[in-house]
């Protein structure tokens, strides 16, 4: 029997993929018997900091193009979020419990998954672990002592607000560019409010990371009174960007916060990019300050979490496989990658080399021409300034051609043909 540690999305995908074909596997959760400091469900593939999955363009967006190869390859994640799916203009947003359910659903249905609820302490001799960036200590601890240093960097997530708690005479619906259906709620701010927004944010008190064991902020990730201290202006070309979007009489704001939903009922919405680690006190006095959200009730406020990954280059292979360890594989954040879609994307590789594996068939990792292939090569090559990584084109093998909407068309096309590749080879 296949053993899979968590039930994480990468876990998740693992053992669904190894299980639907015929491998008995179980698939080892710790929860609900112990949660992580960022759980609080006990289903799997529990979305912690955002309900997007990000860009849903094939052709224009390296992470919508990331998710058309994982449809392709039968992910479980992509026919969760379609099943779950909220309006979010350009974006694939998704109403987070029906998201887990459905994964949930499958998992437990599959007569070939062993559902087994424990904490896993010690690491396999074999199977896949995909624990996650918050991997409890006792395990972390023993990976340390087997496999050498782990790193470790801080991950923060949004506030969310109720409906009908935001001053709609403030806002205005739209989407950047006048993409999607008018999907999110536009706060605009003016130049004074702008300004006054800033000044309180950066002397608002934080909460303490005395539990944690270094500060390294990834960049992915930023609280944004971190990158508000880098320059008054700086959330006004990042966060708050008014950059394509025209309130009602067709001007631009000074500056703009989004609003997201967060569930199907369209009850709950996300401020958009507003990680943060300030008090909770805090959190609802400086983002009230925001005119849309000046009687605003906060149902969940940002928290900050220690996020752990491996030095994935000196340790594994391009196939997610331990170099010292024959039959051990990692998945998940945990090994470098950042982000829902590429968790889940590492879950399902390192499944399906691992079947391959099962069945004598030599291993074949996707050219650097995709993006799982790109992110299998980067977490796996030599660096030596090595942290976690998104899907983008930068990654990709570079195409000689000037214009840019044409050259992101082509690599998708080469992208899927190599997906396809992937699959004759390994399926």
């Amino acid at each position: 029997m296949i053993k899979v540690v968590g039930a994480g999305l990468a876990g998740s995908e693992a053992a669904y993929f190894l299980g639907s074909r015929g491998v008995e596997t179980e698939l080892v959760e710790m929860k609900p018997q112990k949660y992580s400091p960022a759980h609080s469900s006990g289903g799997f593939a529990e979305l912690v900091c955002s309900n997007s999955l990000k860009s849903d363009d094939v052709y224009g967006n390296a992470c919508g193009l990331l998710k058309e190869e994982l449809r392709r390859l039968g992910s479980l994640t992509m026919r969760a979020a379609e099943f779950s799916r909220v309006p979010a203009g350009g974006a694939l947003a998704v109403d987070r419990e029906k998201f887990s359910a459905y994964v949930t659903e499958n998992i437990r249905t599959c007569k070939h998954i062993h559902v087994v609820c424990a904490e896993v302490c010690t690491l396999p001799q074999a199977g896949i672990v995909a624990t996650g960036p918050l991997t409890s200590d006792a395990l972390s601890e023993d990976i340390r002592a087997k496999l050498g240093d782990l790193l470790h960097f801080f991950d923060a997530s949004a506030p969310i607000v109720s409906f009908e708690s935001i001053d709609l005479s403030h806002t205005f619906t739209g989407d950047r560019y006048g993409r999607g259906t008018g999907d999110y709620i536009n706060c605009p701010l003016t130049k004074e409010e702008y300004e006054n927004f800033v000044s309180e944010l950066l002397g608002a008190e934080r909460a303490k990371l005395h539990t944690f064991e270094k500060n390294e902020i990834f960049e992915g990730c930023m609280p944004l009174e971190v990158m508000a201290s880098r320059g008054k202006d700086t959330l006004r070309f990042g966060t708050f960007k008014p950059v394509g979007l025209s309130d009602e009489t067709g001007r631009r704001p000074y500056a703009v916060l989004q609003l997201r939903k967060e569930n199907a009922e369209g009850t709950m919405y996300g401020l958009v990019g507003c990680q943060t680690n300030l008090k909770f006190p805090e959190q609802k006095r400086v983002f009230s300050l925001i005119p849309a959200l000046k009687n605003a009730e906060f149902l969940r406020y940002g928290v900050m979490h220690r996020n752990t990954y491996l030095q994935s280059p000196a340790l594994l292979n391009a196939d997610f496989s331990v170099k010292t360890q024959d039959g051990l594989y990692f998945a998940g954040q945990m090994t470098g990658v950042e982000g829902y879609v590429e968790s889940a994307m590492s879950g399902l590789l390192a499944a399906i080399h691992l079947w391959n594996k099962l069945n004598g068939r030599a291993t074949y990792v996707p050219e650097d021409t995709c993006i799982c292939g790109a992110l299998s090569r980067y977490v796996s090559t030599p660096n030596g300034h090595f942290e976690p990584m998104n899907a983008n084109y930068g990654i990709l093998r570079p195409m000689d051609v000037r214009d840019k909407k044409e050259k992101h068309r082509l690599m998708a096309e080469r992208a899927l043909g190599e997906i396809e590749s992937f699959k004759a080879h390994s399926f």
